[in-house]
């Protein structure tokens, strides 16, 4: 391979939703390019960049994948990204690495939610979109139908630019509205081989409407042209692509395409107009990163060979026998083979060694790689997804990939104990690869929760902890973790007598609990005077306190918000000790807090929910049979936006429900709100199954 300068090169994400073919799709640019040498399938695993274990045996993407087409003296490198939004963070990632993006919708289903999801996450990204309609030669394709569907939901600024002759297994040929040609194709064509014929006699008056509208909305876009077509005049093709061009940077025009991968019809033309209309990295506005690794002054990141290096890693995947692999952006500068480079973010030196460039599975090694273009190197020592490579005369910061946030949690267990420690280093070295699989411990639960954007999502990642690290972990409900507190005040005694010959133990203390606020802990009020407790022991009399406490009194979870007052007691000059006094605190506690009204406060997590309006009956209707209470809905972009503090407890399995109940099309974040008394049923049932676990225990040991 070549090396290619950054004007020479196009960075472009392949979105959509799952199963629509954009795998498909970048496995025929690449083959008719000429850059792949066999043409792969999805259906019998061979696809070019769906190449991990987990994608071949179930037919999907689950990571982001890489390869390149070259293309009219171009290098086009393509993002092959998830369509399952359990895997969005790795179709998100795609799109930060990319300065455009093919948005890929099946003729057969048409717009789905994937569809809507990465279309509008393109936008914001400020990415040129192409449409392409794909599967045009299966049955029920419909290319006139797709297209009003995309007006209808995604956007109305789209324009076919190729229009299809025939449809489902008559598809044969398409229309570029261009070149006012039309492309006949022979079935069984290796490389999308076509005839380049006049425009047959029944697809006229279908070629008149499609031009007219294609010219009419180009022209719009553009003063001069605008004035030239409303005088009558000819626009010419040039004058056409360079105005579609400039009004696709500004979102306002997106070409729409359509092609066969698997016939691999249509591959030329689009490669052609990914070259033609889709920004190279000099025509991108430039970036602004923060210097250093602390400072927030911003400094500008140009596309430009002669600047120093900054690149930003995208994605991290670890392979066996290979160890992490690192993929990366270069956005200014030129790195060589074997340059050390400085990790900002880390305040690392790394070395790259065997700098690559992958296409699929393959890594080609390469001796240098110029701005804009994308790499990857093995074995770096300590860089992740996310971090900046500059260099240390100049180090910078680019702005965070922002990962969605997970939606569901689950509980992870090791097979056995032994497997223990395998479990916590392979889960976190998944979340290296994939930082919207999140991990943490819940030290009231004593749990290792893994969180994720689905199921599937966690099913996955279960599956690469066995196939990378040996490890067949377990999924699980997670416990909720309860708290107790009091509603009333009482007083006791603590007393702790023991004699067994030799010198004994003694300690007695007089305690007055009281309920406190939420939110205020706990608070120990040293009430002793005249010495009837030594003041040496009055900590120990605190901490057995603090101790029973942890173990609540209800259903064996903390005991928060409440305030002990230690009034009186009596000791002995010779049996009493710490030891002594710490067991009196914890006396003190069973005696006490037992007729203190104990009640169960249960956790509440607030909801920000996106639906559209027609679901919105279903979505307050469920809110509320999980005991959820409403604080408002507001008007939003793609529908409503509902607020609501729903009990942790009846929000197990909520993402699974709310993507059935609304077809996938609603959106919620969670954020932990507080703790809140538990209705009596409920903290019935949790003492009940506190009190059969005990049993179960008991009867274990």
């Amino acid at each position: 391979m070549r090396e290619y300068k950054g004007s020479e090169i196009r960075n472009i994400a392949v979105v959509g939703h799952g199963a629509s073919g954009k795998t498909s799709l970048v496995d025929a640019l690449a083959f008719v390019s000429g850059s792949s040498k066999r043409h792969g399938s999805v259906k019998d695993g061979t696809a070019l960049t769906d190449h991990a274990a987990e994608e071949i045996e179930r037919g999907y993407s689950i990571n982001v994948g890489c390869a390149y087409a070259e293309w009219q003296d171009t290098k086009i490198n393509l993002l092959d990204t998830p369509g399952y939004l359990d895997f969005q963070g790795d179709a998100v990632a795609g799109l930060a690495a990319a300065d455009g993006a093919l948005c890929v919708i099946p003729a057969t289903s048409g717009v789905e939610v994937g569809t809507e999801r990465m279309f509008r996450e393109a936008v914001r990204s400020r990415d040129p979109v192409l449409f392409v309609v794909t599967m045009m030669d299966k049955e029920h394709a419909d290319f006139d139908r797709v297209y009003q569907q995309i007006k209808l939901r995604l956007s109305n600024k789209v324009i076919p630019v190729e229009i299809p002759i025939g449809e489902g297994p008559d598809f044969h040929g398409v229309i570029n509205l261009f070149t006012k040609k039309a492309h006949q194709y022979t079935r069984g064509v290796k490389t999308g081989e076509y005839q380049e014929t006049e425009i047959p006699a029944e697809a006229k008056e279908q070629f008149d409407r499609y031009y007219s509208e294609l010219i009419e909305s180009i022209s719009a876009t553009d003063d001069n042209l605008l004035e030239h077509y409303l005088e009558g005049a000819e626009i010419t093709r040039d004058e056409a692509i360079a105005a579609m061009k400039e009004a696709m940077k500004r979102m306002e025009l997106f070409p729409l395409f359509c092609v066969s991968s698997e016939l691999n019809y249509g591959m030329q033309a689009v490669l052609s107009t990914v070259v033609a209309l889709m920004p190279n990295a000099y025509e991108m506005e430039e970036m602004h990163a923060f210097k250093g690794a602390e400072g927030d002054a911003t400094v500008e990141i140009h596309a430009r060979d002669d600047a120093p290096c900054v690149a930003h890693v995208f994605k991290t995947m670890s392979e066996p026998h290979v160890g992490d692999v690192t993929f990366f952006r270069l956005y200014s500068g030129v790195i060589a083979s074997g340059d050390e480079l400085y990790n900002a973010t880390r305040s690392g030196s790394e070395k790259l060694n065997h700098l690559s460039v992958a296409q699929g599975k393959e890594r080609i090694e390469i001796q240098r790689l110029h701005a804009g273009d994308i790499g990857c190197v093995a074995k770096l020592r300590n860089t992740h997804t996310n971090d900046t490579l500059s260099t240390r005369q100049h180090p910078v910061r680019l702005p965070l990939i922002r990962f969605p946030e997970p939606t569901i949690q689950m509980a992870v267990h090791a097979p056995n104990r032994a497997d223990e420690e395998k479990l916590q280093s392979g889960i976190h070295r998944l979340h290296d690869e994939d930082p919207t699989f999140e991990v943490s411990y819940n030290a009231e639960t004593h749990e290792t929760i893994v969180s994720g954007l689905g199921e599937r999502h966690l099913e996955v990642n279960l599956a690469k902890l066995a196939r990378k690290f040996g490890v067949h972990a377990e999924l699980t409900k997670p416990r909720i973790a309860y708290r107790e507190t009091l509603k009333a005040k009482a007083e006791g005694q603590g007393r702790h007598k023991k004699q067994s010959g030799g010198r004994g133990q003694f300690g007695d203390c007089w305690v007055r609990f009281a309920p406190l606020p939420r939110g205020s802990g706990y608070q120990f009020v040293d009430e002793i005077v005249g010495g009837s407790i030594p003041r040496q022991f009055i900590p120990a009399v605190d901490r057995g306190i603090q101790e029973a406490a942890v173990r609540g009194v209800l259903a064996g979870y903390p005991l928060v918000d409440f305030k002990v007052e230690l009034y009186d007691g009596s000791f002995h000059t010779v049996d009493s000790n710490e030891m002594s006094f710490k067991m009196a605190g914890i006396l003190a506690f069973k005696a006490v807090a037992a007729r203190a009204k104990p009640v169960l406060l249960e956790p509440l997590d607030e909801l920000e929910i996106v639906t559209p309006d027609d679901y919105m009956g279903d979505v307050l209707g469920d809110l509320s049979a999980r005991r959820g209470h409403i604080l408002g809905t507001e008007p939003d972009d793609a529908g409503t936006r509902i607020r609501a503090i729903v009990p942790q407890a009846e929000l197990y399995g909520y993402a699974s429900s709310i993507s059935s109940m609304t077809q996938g099309r609603a959106t919620f974040k969670r954020s932990f709100k507080g703790y809140e008394e538990a209705p009596h049923e409920v903290a019935q049932k949790v003492v009940e199954e506190h009190a059969k676990e005990r049993e179960e225990e008991l009867v274990a040991h």
